[in-house]
């Protein structure tokens, strides 16, 4: 018997002495591996593709001021025009000096006309724009828009190579996204990311009125990059870069290109930006906890705050604490809804307002005005409690 085990255990080492050693084998066939490195090199391609079509059109612009006051506007802050530094006011306050800052900008027409931001070129003496290729030009303004901060200056130069304007309504949230720009003097500086968000507005404070529904990317932009242009994957302009909120937080903004065109043709025209309003400061129904109980029977809407003074409101039957449901008979649920009906209308346009008052709904007929470009605040704006300044004020820009 014990002869028979030492066989069985002897023929059975010998069994397993003859396997062969495992060998370690690749789960991805070589055949997929090779079809991803090809996407992976199409897409590669495709990156270096947009900047190689987009960058002779986009132009770096070099600003110089002369006697700025160190005194600051509040949405100095809030803009990346750049590079801050020792001869920038808003850093090194204490009087006049020479100031010299960089933008960018993208040309939109052959024959000299470049798109670029109203806050890049504001106070401006001397405006230089360089060119991909070198040329060197001196820029003038032809026009500008600073509620949409948006503006068109000028060269003097033919046959200029443009760049293609997307469609920024058919943007959608995901898709690749790329910023070309002079951050911090390094100029034609190619990032990418992806449209993050859309219709962003309310992003800082501009006495109640909010006009940009600005594209959000999370392409990298910086100090430099203001007015260049944010372009998808096939090199179409769909945005002008405009905000940032904070350095290096993947938090930039654009302006709708659609917008930027729009406002531009108009600018290029020589036509002044005119735009209807109602002079009321309003919003949504349910923002302000605090007044919610004021409103019971109310489900949706937008509370009229405050009536500015000699505006077509105070002319008409609107009241503070009215709630405006309608407008033409279109259901309104929020202030940026409102504002962007009145902003289809015409100056001098007659409108119903559809409106809920104390339980009872009631129209209330008013002819729009003209915006203007101050705006004085009327006196009938309810008081509200000292509020303890937050921290996320001043977040935008440097």
């Amino acid at each position: 018997m014990r002869l028979a085990i030492l066989s069985l255990c002897a023929a059975l080492s010998t069994s397993f002495a003859a396997q062969p050693e495992a060998v370690p084998t690749s789960s991805v066939p070589a055949a997929a591996a090779e079809a991803g490195k090809d996407v992976v090199h199409q897409l590669n391609n495709a990156f270096a593709k947009v900047f190689e079509t987009v960058a002779p059109s986009v132009v770096i612009i070099e600003i110089s001021k002369k006697n700025e006051i160190s005194e600051s506007s509040p949405l100095d802050d809030l803009f990346f025009q750049g590079p801050p530094d020792e001869n920038n006011p808003r850093r090194n306050p204490g009087g006049p000096r020479q100031v010299q800052s960089e933008g960018s900008g993208f040309i939109a027409r052959p024959d000299g006309y470049i798109f670029t931001n109203f806050h890049v070129v504001e106070g401006a003496d001397k405006i230089d724009v360089k060119l991909r290729d070198g040329r060197n030009f001196p820029a003038s303004v032809v026009g500008t828009d600073e509620k949409t901060d948006i503006a068109v200056i000028k060269v003097d130069a033919k046959d200029l190579p443009v760049v293609q304007l997307g469609d920024s309504d058919a943007v959608r949230v995901g898709q690749f996204a790329f910023a070309i720009g002079a951050p911090f003097k390094l100029d034609y500086t190619f990032t990418y990311g992806v449209i993050s968000g859309k219709g962003r507005s309310k992003l800082f404070q501009t006495g109640g009125y909010s006009i940009s529904d600005y594209l959000q990317t999370d392409a990298s932009i910086n100090p430099g990059n203001s007015g260049g242009p944010l372009c998808d994957i096939d090199g179409k302009v769909i945005g002008m870069n405009t905000l940032i909120n904070g350095m290096n937080r993947g938090l930039g903004f654009a302006i709708p290109i659609n917008m930027a065109k729009e406002i531009g043709a108009e600018l290029v025209a020589g036509h002044k930006i005119m735009r209807p309003w109602l002079g009321i400061r309003i919003e949504t129904l349910g923002d302000d906890p605090t007044i919610r109980d004021l409103f019971k029977g109310a489900d949706k809407g937008v509370v009229v705050r405050t009536i500015e003074a000699d505006a077509p409101a105070s002319k008409s039957d609107l009241r503070p604490f009215d709630v405006i449901t309608q407008v033409d008979g279109t259901p309104i649920e929020t202030d940026s809804q409102l504002q962007h009906e009145i902003l289809k209308k015409k100056i001098g346009q007659n409108v119903q307002l559809t409106v809920w008052r104390k339980g009872q709904t009631i129209k209330v007929p008013i002819k729009t005005g003209e915006l203007p470009n101050e705006i004085a605040r009327a006196s009938n704006e309810p008081p509200r409690p000292a509020q303890p300044e937050r921290q996320e004020v001043g977040k935008f820009g440097l």
